[in-house]
């Protein structure tokens, strides 16, 4: 038809343009694939840095950081330890992760001047490689529940006389060593038992580890590695990655020879949330936390609206909770301290002049010294200066509800009928003993056994029903 424009059709992309085309997303995949967090290079090792008390934060830290490495392909995990001990339950579970880890892990303590203490010494023999730095030490690992009078098996401390020799030294000159108690001895043959297959399993001297429970012994680098406790004395992680290329370590139920020579170093440090889980594990801190909890309801109980008080409660009382739970805990503390702070709670709403307020600390100070079953694991203990400041705050705070409450009783009543009673009123009318009073502009019947003239002030000194009993009002206006 004339005036119609032909069609021009699109011509079709030939085959080496498509092929370019799925190169290059092939190649922008990779680089995604190669930049996206997570990923690394197969041959590094990932070091993560065991440091200060063990505990429920630790365990985490290691389980997270042994997943990171089997996402990475990471040829090896190192532990860079440095820790004065920590909880049994905490200890145990790293342990078992370790033990179970599909990839070559290798403890290390260091750098010079760290330590294995206690909880650390049973990690450091569940590795699959065992190292230590110039200057660091390792052991002390017998178990000291809390109250303990001194270490099972070892000489009491406590007997010297003014001469210097001990009450209970025989003849010979050897100490008498105390007798543990069925609790203490239970604690250490199960101690013993744990360590001595750690060692088993990992073919080191299992005679030592056995001592350094029930004697408590400690060995530093040098003596380590001669005794057949450690592997490896190296300086730096690149040091021990280049002495244990070529072991053989058992992995599972194979053996496994370690190619660690090269290796690059990537550190996984603790993230925000295992540092958070530190801190609120702490029992010190929890112990603070449900106090500013429970304050923190309290105050918002007696000033509905508020908002700020009852959210940071709340907020505070739950990651108690939370601590409370991640922590090992005497039942009869907790029993105790519940019942403390709901005698003081008490207080602020019923006072009792002081009475619930008192018996409210003293069950609180009670329970605290028994709430947490931590042996003696360095760093999880209470500070009873602590302890002390949450009793003195507590103790300010019943004061202060003791002290509004007598003002309150003492004070003129300012609501209701009973307000009414000593007011001055003025008198509208009046003939013989009775007339009208006016109070707040409102016209009362009135009562009096003296007549009272028009305008002349009065003071209310009765209410009956209705009625106002008045009498003169004698004092200058």
């Amino acid at each position: 038809m004339a005036g119609r424009q032909p069609v021009r059709g699109v011509a079709a992309p030939g085959p080496a343009l498509v092929l370019r085309l799925l190169a290059g997303l092939a190649m922008a995949l990779a680089l995604l694939a190669a930049g996206a967090p997570g990923s690394a290079s197969p041959r590094h090792a990932l070091v993560l840095t065991i440091a200060g008390p063990i505990g429920p934060a630790s365990a985490d830290y290691l389980s997270r950081g042994l997943a990171q490495a089997r996402e990475q392909g990471a040829a090896a995990l190192v532990l860079r330890i440095d820790t004065p001990g920590g909880l049994d339950t905490s200890m145990r579970e790293m342990i078992r992760e370790v033990v179970n880890a599909p990839l070559p892990v290798l403890a290390w303590v260091g750098p010079s001047g760290a330590r294995a203490a206690s909880a650390g010494t049973y990690i450091v023999y569940a590795s699959h490689v065992a190292a230590m730095a110039p200057g660091t030490n390792l052991g002390a690992a017998t178990p000291v529940q809390l109250g303990g009078g001194g270490l099972p098996g070892r000489p009491d401390s406590g007997n010297d006389d003014s001469s210097g020799a001990k009450e209970s030294e025989p003849k010979g000159g050897a100490s008498k060593p105390r007798t543990p108690s069925p609790t203490e001895a239970k604690a250490i043959n199960d101690a013993v038992a744990y360590i001595r297959s750690l060692a088993e399993l990992r073919g080191r001297n299992a005679d030592w580890a056995e001592s350094a429970v029930r004697e408590a012994a400690s060995l530093s680098a040098k003596a380590a590695l001669e005794k057949g406790v450690t592997d490896i004395v190296a300086g730096s992680i690149e040091d021990l990655l280049k002495q244990a290329h070529d072991r053989e370590v058992r992995i599972g139920d194979s053996r496994v020879t370690l190619d660690t020579a090269g290796l690059a170093v990537q550190a996984f440090d603790p993230d925000w949330r295992t540092r958070l889980l530190g801190a609120i594990t702490n029992p010190n801190v929890a112990l603070i936390l449900m106090m500013i909890g429970v304050y923190g309801l309290i105050f918002e109980f007696m000033n509905p609206g508020a908002l700020y008080p009852g959210t940071i409660g709340a907020i505070s009382l739950l990651l108690g909770l939370y601590a409370l739970a991640a922590l090992p805990i005497d039942y009869a503390g907790l029993a105790l301290l519940v019942l403390g702070i709901g005698l003081m709670v008490a207080e602020a709403f019923a006072p009792s002049f002081g009475i619930l307020g008192i018996g409210g600390i003293v069950a609180f100070v009670l329970g605290a010294m028994i709430l947490f079953d931590t042996g003696a694991a360095p760093g999880f203990d209470l500070y009873w200066p602590i302890v002390g400041g949450l009793a003195v705050a507590s103790l300010g705070f019943t004061l202060l509800v003791g002290r509004l409450a007598l003002e309150s009783r003492r004070g003129r009543i300012v609501s209701g009928r009973e307000s009414m009673l000593g007011r001055t009123v003025v008198v509208a009318d009046w003939a013989g003993e009775r007339g009208h009073v006016v109070v707040d502009g409102e016209r009362w019947n009135a009562v009096a056994s003296t007549p009272l003239a028009a305008g002349r002030r009065a003071r209310i000194v009765g209410i009956d029903g209705l009625t106002l009993s008045v009498s003169p009002d004698d004092k200058p206006s």
